[in-house]
């Protein structure tokens, strides 16, 4: 059930606080909800640990550049020596080597802190790669260039030209991936060693291969000419070396439905609506029509809407015809409405007096106040002993509490205040 306010000014607005002050918070305080996205895709172990080392490699730089640069150079060289191998550059290393936000980065480095120390003092000389030892012989998380998988296989192509050099090796460098080859745009084949669809053999020898477009409709050519084309596209047929367009509407390729028109394409075709006035079409606008849809006729070649209001099609009383594109609707005529199916005069309310919301108990208090106005100055008047207000003012009491005391007092005063 609708809440509905009180009548009257004083209990409507203390209603209407009431009301605000119960509202769990104002609208414009009300937090909006955060948007929604899709979780970042983690880095892979090998990519995390490759990122470590390279931030580890720049803190050594780092390390010496801050604690040494110029003046006695033979005690640098007796300080440096005991602080290159110490504990402590180790520390100030890995207190940077990953930023506060990379959650991945400082797991790895837990995993692996007692490694890094091993490696620090006591590996380093047998093994001055750091990515090496530690990425991929030790953590087992990364394989050399050009490999990839558990077993760090070579990719296709070979270790030295992972997909003959026009394309990406997928988890190449990582222990993950299946080796797959992603060619380059032109290249094709198991190691991106063949020119691909719509392309031919620019250029070719032990090392280089260069792949250049077909012309347009091509899929196999051997140059660049419209008449070197060996295969076509769909959509083409090959035709003394050229591919000629096919026209799907001229025959029964085309897939339309009933209400739509073949429109043919190069390579393809198009499925567009019929008009709205035909049943049917062979083409676009009302002259094409097969058959006219109901509410249209015939009229010459073209199927034209039927004024429909021409005739008596209204009969409800007060009601007038309007036309509509291949239809007709019935409303009200000018000075009507619409009620529960039949149009009925509409009542157009007079215009209300300043004081016809006020409610009754509010009435009697104005009209207390009034007769109180009228009192007060003419009471002021008599005072000055003039004896003409004087008989005006005790005439006004006895003519005022008489209409007072009286019912048609208050319907007097009442229509009077509503403009009645």
């Amino acid at each position: 059930m609708a809440l509905r306010p009180p009548r009257g000014l004083v209990p409507g607005l203390f209603w209407g606080l009431s009301l605000f002050f119960s509202l769990p918070g104002p609208v414009w305080l009300q937090p909006s909800p955060a948007p929604q996205s899709s979780p970042p895709t983690e880095p892979h172990p090998c990519h995390t640990c490759r990122g470590l080392v390279d931030n580890f490699n720049k803190g050594l730089e780092r390390t010496i550049r801050d604690n040494f640069g110029g003046g006695n150079t033979a005690w640098e060289e007796e300080k440096l020596s005991k602080y290159k191998d110490s504990e402590t550059r180790l520390v100030e290393v890995l207190e940077n080597v990953c930023s506060k936000s990379d959650f991945e980065c400082h797991r790895l480095l837990e995993l692996s802190e007692e490694l890094v120390e091993s490696w620090w003092f006591h590996k380093q000389k047998e093994a001055p790669d750091l990515f090496q030892w530690l990425c991929s012989d030790s953590l087992k998380l990364c394989c050399p260039s050009g490999t990839f998988g558990p077993s760090c296989l070579p990719c296709p192509g070979g270790a030295e030209k992972p997909c003959g050099g026009y394309g990406h090796c997928e988890g190449e460098g990582t222990r993950g991936g299946s080796g797959h080859c992603d060619c380059q745009a032109g290249y094709g084949g198991e190691a991106c060693g063949q020119c691909g669809l719509g392309y031919f053999e620019a250029e070719r020898n032990t090392s280089h291969l260069v792949c250049s477009a077909c012309f347009g409709p091509c899929a196999r050519c051997s140059g660049p000419e419209e008449s070197n084309c060996l295969q076509c596209k769909k959509g083409w047929a090959l035709h003394h070396l050229k591919c000629i367009d096919i026209d799907e509407c001229g025959t029964e390729r085309a897939n339309c439905g009933a209400d739509q028109f073949c429109v043919n394409t190069e390579g393809s075709y198009e499925c567009r609506d019929c008009a709205k006035a035909c049943l049917g079409c062979m083409g676009a606008g009302p002259g094409r029509c097969k058959k006219c849809s109901p509410g249209y006729q015939q009229v010459g070649s073209k199927c034209l809407d039927v004024d429909e209001c021409e005739t008596e099609v209204c009969p409800g009383e007060n009601e007038r015809c309007e036309n509509t594109e291949g239809s007709y609707r019935c409303v009200c005529a000018e000075g009507y409405k619409q009620i529960e199916g039949i149009c009925v005069k509409e009542h157009i309310p007079e215009p209300a007096g300043f004081f016809s919301e006020m409610t009754e108990d509010e009435l009697v208090v104005l009209q207390q106040m009034f007769f109180g106005v009228i009192i007060c100055a003419l009471a002021t008047l008599a005072a000055k002993g003039d004896l003409v207000f004087t008989a005006i003012f005790i005439g006004a009491v006895a003519a005022m509490t008489g209409y007072w005391l009286s019912e048609r007092s208050d319907r007097v005063l009442e229509g009077f205040i509503k403009g009645r």
